[in-house]
C-alpha cells in the first residue's frame, strides 16, 4: 500500500510569500525614507551655511578685495597673498600627488604580484586614508622642514598636502582600474600587445574618468586643510607675493617661488575669525565664499573632463 502524501497547501504558501514580500517592501521603504532624510539634512545644512555665508560676504567682494594684501584695517584688507598662495600650493600638490598616486595605483593593480609585502602595503595605504591631517603636519615638520631643510615654504606645504591626498588618489586609481573588463586586456594581449602597451593604451585611458574623480576629491580636501599648514609654519599675515614662476631671461622659468614664505585661504580666514571686530568676520565670510567657489570650480572642471573622456571611450 502506497503512503499517502498530503497535498501542498498552496493558499497558505502564497499568503506566506506575500507576507514576506510585503515585509521586505516595508523595510525598503523605511530605509529609503531614512536615506532621503539624511541626505536632506546634510544638503539643507550645507545650503543654510552657504547662503548665510554668501549673504554676509558677497557685499564685501570687490576688485580691491582680490588685489589687496591683508591689513590691520578691515575695510582695506584683501586676500591677494592668500589666494595666490593657495593656487601655488595646490599646483605643487597636484604635480606631486597625481603622478605618484596614479603610478602607484597602476603598479599595485597591474604589475604587483601577490606577496605579503604587497598586501602589507595595500593595508597601510587604506589605513593612511583615514589618518588625521595633523599627523601629516607633524611628519612634514620633522621630515621636510628640519631633516631636508626645505623650510616653511610653498614646496613644503605642497609636499605635505601631496602626502595627505596620496592614499586617496591611489585607492581611487585602483578602483577605477578594477572596473575595466578583463576582456579588454585579453583582446589586446591576443593581438600581440605588451603589458605596458595594454596599460598605456587601454587600461589607463578607460579608467581615467574614475581616476579624475579620486584626484578632484583629494584636491578638494587639500585646498581646505588648515592643521598641517599651521604645523609646518604658514604665516598668518603676509604682505608680499612669492617671486614669479616666469623669469624675464632664458630659460624663462624661476623656481625661487618654491622656497618663499606663504599663506593660504584657510589660514587667512582663521586669522580674521580670531579677531573680535565684526568687519573682520565679514571678510572671513567673503574669503570662505571665494574658497567654496574655487572648490566648486575644481569639481566642475573634473566633471567636464570626465564627461569628455567617457564620451570618447569606445568599448
Amino acid at each position: 500500500m502506497k503512503p499517502t502524501v498530503a497535498a501542498p497547501r498552496k493558499g497558505l504558501d502564497t499568503a506566506a510569500v506575500r507576507v514576506v514580500i510585503a515585509r521586505g517592501k516595508r523595510r525598503d521603504l523605511v530605509f529609503a525614507t531614512l536615506g532621503i532624510a539624511a541626505l536632506s539634512i546634510a544638503t539643507l545644512t550645507f545650503l543654510t551655511l552657504f547662503v548665510e555665508m554668501a549673504i554676509t560676504g558677497v557685499p564685501r567682494l570687490s576688485v580691491d578685495f582680490f588685489t589687496s594684501f591683508p591689513s590691520r584695517r578691515a575695510a582695506g584688507a584683501g586676500i591677494l597673498s592668500a589666494w595666490v598662495g593657495s593656487t601655488l600650493v595646490m599646483m605643487v600638490t597636484a604635480l606631486v600627488a597625481v603622478p605618484l598616486g596614479v603610478g602607484a595605483g597602476v603598479y599595485l593593480e597591474e604589475y604587483a604580484r601577490k606577496h605579503w609585502i604587497n598586501d602589507l602595503i595595500e593595508i597601510n595605504i587604506t589605513n593612511l586614508a583615514g589618518v588625521p591631517s595633523i599627523v601629516y603636519g607633524l611628519l612634514a615638520l620633522g621630515l621636510f622642514v628640519y631633516t631636508f631643510g626645505l623650510g616653511q615654504s610653498i614646496l613644503t606645504a605642497g609636499l605635505t598636502l601631496a602626502l595627505l591626498i596620496l592614499p586617496v588618489v591611489i585607492v581611487a586609481t585602483r578602483e577605477a582600474i578594477r572596473s575595466i573588463p578583463q576582456t579588454i586586456r585579453e583582446g589586446a594581449y591576443a593581438l600581440g600587445a605588451t603589458q605596458w602597451q595594454v596599460v598605456r593604451d587601454h587600461v589607463v585611458p578607460y579608467s581615467m574618468p574614475g581616476i579624475l574623480t579620486g584626484v578632484i576629491i583629494g584636491l578638494a580636501r587639500a585646498i581646505g586643510e588648515t592643521a598641517p599648514i599651521i604645523t609646518i609654519g604658514a604665516l598668518t599675515f603676509i604682505a608680499f607675493l612669492p617671486p614669479s614662476p616666469i623669469g624675464p631671461e632664458p630659460p624663462f622659468l624661476s623656481f625661487e617661488w618654491l622656497f618663499s614664505p606663504f599663506t593660504v585661504m584657510p589660514i587667512q580666514m582663521f586669522n580674521w575669525t580670531s579677531r573680535p571686530e565684526a568687519a573682520f568676520q565679514v571678510n572671513a565670510a567673503a574669503a570662505g565664499f571665494v574658497l567654496v567657489l574655487m572648490t566648486l570650480a575644481m569639481n566642475a572642471i573634473a566633471i567636464w573632463l570626465r564627461f569628455r573622456l567617457r564620451r570618447n571611450i569606445k568599448w
